[in-house]
């Protein structure tokens, strides 16, 4: 039996194990891929070491357990019913998991999915684990499977540590997609400098946004997300006194945004949230992409008369990452910004508790199984 290296966690609170396991193999509807990358955020840590204490509904993959959200790597086998995809293709690995019978999936409702989980992370419900008997491994470890339909195919202008990116940045385009950005449009980002929130600059400037807003805590980090495009992209710091929703309006003519998306995580304070809200022009429109925490107090009366809205965008197709992966062949959308923190998949627990010291979203770290 063929076996492979992989990093696997057995109690939540340990660190992970680097352990030999047998290679697993592709059925009828599966790939086979040669993990070369396989992206780490800050939420990792959480997931493995909080997430049965703080989120007891939404369940891990039955430990132990190869956990890994981004991979990215060559195709290396195909099921029986696999007809797109072959040895050798560059993928992307969506960890996207739906059941593809219930009534949201055949509405092509993915991600409402009554099963929907994470392959690597964690699941949406109890029926998750259904999913998790047929995908249990994640990204960390030299080979992984996953259904066809979660590939994502990588141009050769996008490297492997690239691609390890794209979960982050497809959350925030999923997002941007369903608020329809694009030419005449103006948003604002709320922690545009960080791991998700700098996709909202690219992205931004990708779409065509007309005006694209942003703030963050970190002067440094905002100059430099402004120093992706000086004419196009305007921010502001927390710390400067002023309101978040006075600063965007000034700079719409009183009008405000067509759009805010707030990407700061739990624990982020509630009224960043909040003015971003009120920033919103009438018939504007929110998205929650961070996961704030908490109970957080919104003035519907005024929403109403406005007729703005506020929704959650969890996560984003395989569709949309390939969307991810034209842009970028293209040349309009740039990755070049990224600084790869790259380790083996050996130091797993230390590049995890290290994640903290990275320089805002620019880091990109990275294990290289």
């Amino acid at each position: 039996m063929s076996m492979m290296k992989a990093a696997r966690l057995h109690k939540v609170g340990a660190p992970m194990e680097i352990e030999q396991l047998p290679i697993p193999q592709p059925a009828a509807n599966d790939v086979q891929i040669r993990v070369r990358a396989c992206g780490i955020v800050p939420n990792l840590g959480n997931i493995l070491a909080n997430w049965t204490t703080w989120f007891p509904e939404l369940p891990l993959p039955p430990l132990p357990a190869v956990f890994g959200l981004d991979p990215a790597g060559e195709v290396t086998a195909v099921g029986s019913h696999v007809h797109a995809w072959k040895p050798g293709d560059r993928v992307y690995v969506n960890p996207s998991l739906y059941c593809g019978g219930c009534r949201a999936c055949r509405s092509g409702d993915l991600i409402n999915c009554t099963h929907y989980a994470f392959s690597g992370y964690f699941g949406f419900s109890e029926n998750s684990l259904k999913l998790y008997k047929n995908y249990p491994n994640g990204g960390l470890a030299e080979y992984m499977i996953a259904p066809q339909y979660a590939l994502v195919k990588l141009p050769d202008n996008v490297s492997f540590n690239q691609a390890a990116r794209f979960g982050y940045l497809g959350t925030m385009y999923s997002a941007m997609r369903k608020a329809g950005i694009g030419p005449g449009k103006s948003m604002l980002v709320n922690g545009i400098s960080g791991t998700l929130g700098i996709g909202g600059a690219l992205f931004g400037l990708a779409m065509g946004a007309t005006r694209i807003l942003g703030t963050g805590r970190n002067p440094e980090l905002l100059a430099r997300v402004k120093a992706l495009a000086p004419d196009r992209i305007e921010v502001f710091s927390n710390a400067s006194g002023e309101t978040i929703d006075a600063w965007a309006k000034a700079r719409t003519g009183g009008l405000g945004v067509d759009t805010f998306i707030d990407a700061l995580g739990p624990g982020a304070p509630h009224e960043t949230m909040q003015q971003g809200i009120r920033s919103l022009k009438r018939g504007g429109r929110a998205f929650n992409i961070g996961a704030i925490a908490g109970m957080v107090g919104l003035d519907l009366h005024t929403m109403m008369d406005d007729q703005q809205s506020i929704e959650g965008s969890a996560w984003f197709t395989a569709g949309e990452g390939q969307d991810i992966a034209d842009m970028a062949e293209a040349g309009t959308l740039d990755l070049s910004v990224f600084e790869h923190v790259c380790h083996p998949l050996e130091r797993v627990n230390e590049a995890i508790s290290g994640i903290a010291s990275r320089n805002g979203g620019f880091s990109n770290f990275v294990i290289n199984p």
